[in-house]
C-alpha cells in the first residue's frame, strides 16, 4: 500500500511540537520587534511606557518595517504548520492555540533567563 500514512498519531503530535518549537527561535524577532513598536508609540502615548528618547523619527518606518516582518513570520508559521495541521488528531482550535503557545516558548524563556 503506497501512499498510505502507517506512522502512529503520537508521531505527528511530536513532529508539530518540534517543528512550533524551532519556529520560536526566529519568532522571538516579532515577537521583540513588536513590542519595541508597542512600547515606544502607543504605549508610551498613553504614558504606561517610557520611549526611547532617541526614537524621534516618526512611526511610519517602524510600523512598514514590523508589519512585513510579522506577516513574512506569520505565512511561514502557517504554511509550515497546515501539512502538519492535517496528519495530528487533534482539534483544529487546540491545535492552532498549542502550537501558538509553543511558538511563544523560546521568547519566554529568554524572558525568563534575560
Amino acid at each position: 500500500m503506497t501512499g498510505v500514512n502507517t506512522r502512529p498519531k503520537w508521531t505527528w503530535l511530536l513532529t508539530a511540537a518540534g517543528v512550533n518549537l524551532l519556529l520560536g527561535i526566529p519568532g522571538v524577532i516579532p515577537i521583540w520587534l513588536l513590542w519595541y513598536f508597542a512600547a515606544n508609540w502607543p504605549l508610551a502615548a498613553i504614558g504606561w511606557t517610557q520611549a526611547e528618547p532617541t526614537e524621534n523619527d516618526g512611526m511610519l518606518l517602524p510600523l512598514l518595517v514590523v508589519a512585513v516582518v510579522v506577516a513574512l513570520f506569520t505565512l511561514v508559521w502557517w504554511l509550515a504548520n497546515r501539512p502538519i495541521r492535517r496528519r495530528v488528531a487533534l482539534d483544529p482550535r487546540l491545535y492552532w492555540l498549542v502550537s501558538a503557545l509553543a511558538t511563544f516558548v523560546p521568547t519566554f524563556t529568554l524572558m525568563a533567563v534575560l
